[in-house]
């Protein structure tokens, strides 16, 4: 009877309780382990400022491209803009030149008064018209004397000269033009054969 009164006792019961606030707190504490700890939020606040930096430096390098590229694009129309326009017109300016050219010089000395005034009249349409071109960008290349560039001059056929350097260019076909840095029309050109090395020359001509 005391065993089993002791078994069913107050004592029993706050055994019983006691495991059980153990049991509750244990399990307790393993939640509070499992949890994930807090951010701090002003760490939070600096890598977020971090990365709104960097976007924005980025957006800003992107914009000054396009502003440069735009800037570049509009230079580029407005000074090309005639590219097309002028090449025909050098068409004309070839023709009239040849129409001037055609005409002895003895023919042009014995002229009337009135076929002297159309050849006037004639270069001085030339002259008009190459002026006009000039002030839109357009440019003669100055290539006689010049040693032979293939990025401004095309060459037609070769004069042999041991006098001079080799690969200048010692006569013009056909007038060359640019439009800003780029090239209209090649000049065509005959270069010399046989001569010095042009550097040799450049050489010779410093000693002296």
């Amino acid at each position: 009877m005391t065993e089993e009164t002791n078994k069913n006792g107050p004592d029993a019961a706050a055994t019983e309780a006691e495991a059980t606030a153990a049991a509750e707190a244990q399990v307790a504490g393993d939640g509070e382990a499992a949890a994930p700890q807090e951010a701090d939020p002003v760490e939070a606040l600096k890598a977020e400022n971090s990365d709104l930096r960097d976007r924005f430096l980025r957006l800003a390098a992107e914009m000054d491209n396009l502003r440069r590229r735009t800037d570049r694009e509009i230079k580029d129309a407005k000074s090309y803009a005639v590219t097309g326009f002028a090449r025909d017109m050098l068409s004309v300016s070839d023709n009239l030149r040849r129409a001037i050219e055609t005409l002895p010089d003895d023919a042009r000395a014995a002229a009337d008064a009135t076929m002297t005034a159309l050849i006037e009249g004639v270069e001085m349409t030339e002259r008009g018209m190459l002026a006009t071109l000039e002030r839109h960008g357009v440019r003669k290349i100055e290539a006689e004397g010049q040693k032979f560039d293939p990025n401004f001059h095309q060459a037609m056929f070769e004069v042999p000269n041991p006098n001079v350097p080799n690969n200048t260019v010692v006569q013009v076909v056909q007038a060359g033009y640019a439009i800003g840095e780029r090239v209209l029309r090649p000049a065509m050109v005959g270069v010399a054969k046989g001569g010095p090395k042009a550097d040799a020359a450049s050489d010779d001509a410093a000693k002296a």
